[in-house]
């Protein structure tokens, strides 16, 4: 049984912030180093946790990757079922989104569907768009080594890089722990 990942009352608010056609859109940028990873790794699923509007799937089709599995998963959007495991998981832009008190059941989410590569990105400082609350929609504005403390905790850390079009932000690509019995 999963853990819950988000509270009733946000998932109303991040449904309301998905009607601005601007929000959700990260995924387009980063598109191209998920394609590169995809070659690479030769993935024959993705899922996308997060998904907002599906824009990783249609840039991934820009950048001519196509004959995959494709899993969205986003509370906003229950029609696209839950999280689904996968070869690549890809969570752009969607972790300093999430409320403080679910952050470990949505990172304990992301390692439970990690069959073989996690790519999450991740913006350290505050969004540009506001929640109808008033809040900044980055809920948590924290540095790298915080974030990877969260992280280590549940993957090996393959690759980590700051990333110009995030301005404060970097993109990190994980590996499940590998159990040592």
């Amino acid at each position: 049984m999963r853990l819950d990942t988000i509270s009733e009352a946000y998932r109303k608010l991040q449904q309301d912030l998905h009607t601005n056609p601007n929000y959700g859109v990260a995924s387009l940028q980063f598109a191209p180093i998920v394609a590169d990873i995809i070659r690479q790794s030769k993935a024959r699923s993705i899922s996308d946790y997060g998904a907002g509007k599906k824009n990783l799937l249609k840039g991934l089709a820009a950048a001519g990757i196509t004959g995959f599995d494709y899993y969205p998963y986003d509370p906003a959007f229950p029609e696209y079922g839950e999280p689904k495991p996968a070869d690549l998981v890809c969570c752009i832009d969607v972790l300093e989104h999430i409320e403080p008190d679910f952050l470990g059941n949505v990172i304990d989410d992301l390692a439970r569907i990690t069959t073989n590569l996690g790519f999450f990105s991740i913006h350290m400082g505050p969004a540009g768009k506001v929640l109808a609350d008033g809040r900044n929609a980055h809920l948590i504005q924290k540095p790298a080594s915080w974030w990877l403390k969260h992280l280590v905790e549940r993957f090996e850390i393959a690759h980590v890089q700051r990333h110009q079009m995030m301005g404060t932000g970097f993109w990190v690509a994980v590996e499940p722990k590998q159990s040592h019995g």
